[in-house]
């Protein structure tokens, strides 16, 4: 697959770029001719997947970075570096996400800590990685965000119901956000189904994948053979 464009002189940040997700979209975006800046998690392994990610990409002048999304303070410090090695920002992917699974009847496994440490990286994170890259977006005149969703904020199945909560939220944020952020930037969203990449087989037993796979599958196929809905009827 290539991009349908050439994106040479542009510079995109993929904040999660270590990730399944963050890599593939890294390496479209390297191959398009854009100059790329990955951001992996401080802890981890991340540093030597986000190493060898940026000496396989094409090109030159990749830089990795660790930072953590929970933190304004630490993306600030990734604006900074951007700002210095390249002076200019036209794409962010906001590709960082964590999740745990959680079997949705199961009320009080889903604990007030991790309820809001989803939030915090999932949706707080999204925002506050906006918030920070907004004026470097602005600057360059044709600003693009993508946001990743899930389409487990329409189905409502996902690897918990606090994950399911923070994907919808990230869909009405990107709706907002495209609103204010217009002309300037650009502002969308991407919903994946199940994907494979390193954390999902790991995070999901894989009963439970083949499971969330049957409900996606199944709940597509409805809609697709659902009639429209016909006028309501007059009352009488």
């Amino acid at each position: 697959m290539s991009y349908p464009k050439t994106l040479e002189s542009k510079v995109a940040l993929v904040v999660g770029g270590s990730g399944g997700i963050g890599a593939a979209a890294s390496r479209l975006l390297a191959q398009a001719g854009a100059q790329v800046a990955v951001t992996y998690r401080p802890k981890g392994r991340g540093e030597a997947i986000a190493a060898d990610l940026i000496r396989a990409l094409p090109g030159c002048e990749h830089l990795a970075w660790a930072v953590d999304v929970s933190s304004t303070p630490s993306l600030i410090a990734l604006r900074d570096a951007i700002t210095q090695k390249f002076g200019r920002l036209h794409i962010l992917v906001n590709a960082a996400g964590f999740t745990k699974p959680v079997p949705h009847a199961d009320l009080d496994a889903l604990d007030d800590d991790l309820i809001d440490r989803m939030f915090e990286v999932n949706w707080r994170g999204q925002f506050a990685t906006i918030r920070t890259f907004v004026p470097l977006l602005k600057a360059s005149g044709d600003g693009l965000i993508v946001c990743i969703s899930s389409i487990a904020a329409l189905t409502g199945v996902g690897s918990s119901i606090a994950y399911c909560a923070a994907k919808a939220g990230i869909d009405v944020m990107t709706k907002s956000l495209a609103r204010v952020l217009a002309p300037e930037i650009r502002v969308l969203a991407v919903s994946p189904g199940v994907v494979d990449t390193r954390s999902f087989p790991v995070a999901v037993p894989s009963s439970t994948q083949r499971s969330l796979l049957r409900r996606h599958s199944s709940e597509s196929d409805a809609q697709k053979k659902s009639p429209r809905p016909s006028s309501p009827a007059r009352p009488t």
